[in-house]
């Protein structure tokens, strides 16, 4: 079952994330932001570099250039209960502009930290904008029937606070 606008509204007032703002609550879904921290391609290393986005804003954002692949962290904080999954998918807008989402988007019953987005501007011929605090995705709540395990007995990445490297 895909929980409605009210339900979200009980999770979020109960510790589902952090920060929790009211405004990014849809009928069936939560708006998430981009944070300040991303992983950058660097031509020296195959190791994705940090890179924080934290001085751009919309009038002067980062330019994510035609092709070029970041991980980036959402500025939520979650907290999924047991009893709860979740799904990311874009925002509409944001895949409009050109920004793709690799489609790792699945949030398993007990996960906690932020979110990691694999984002790729699509666009051939021009850079897209982003910046800190835009609406980058939301995420679709679903009720688990009779949840067994959760993610922090199976996930590598419980209780990531930044955005992280794939672990293997």
């Amino acid at each position: 079952m895909i929980l409605p606008d009210y339900e979200i509204v009980c999770l979020a007032r109960r510790g589902l994330v952090n920060p929790y703002d009211p405004a990014l609550v849809n009928p069936a879904s939560l708006d998430v932001r981009l944070g300040e921290n991303l992983l950058i391609e660097d031509k020296q290393t195959a190791e994705l570099q940090p890179f924080s986005i934290a001085g751009f804003t919309q009038e002067a954002p980062f330019m994510l250039q035609p092709r070029e692949f970041v991980l980036a962290e959402t500025l939520e904080r979650f907290a999924f209960p047991n009893s709860t999954a979740g799904q990311l998918a874009l925002k509409s807008s944001r895949a409009r502009e050109g920004i793709e989402h690799l489609m790792a988007g699945y949030i398993d019953p007990g996960f906690e930290g932020r979110l990691t987005l694999e984002l790729v501007n699509a666009r051939v011929l021009h850079p897209v904008p982003i910046w800190p605090g835009m609406r980058i995705g939301q995420i679709v709540f679903h009720k688990m029937a009779f949840p067994n395990k959760d993610y922090s007995q199976t996930g590598r990445y419980q209780g990531d606070q930044k955005v992280q490297a794939s672990k293997g």
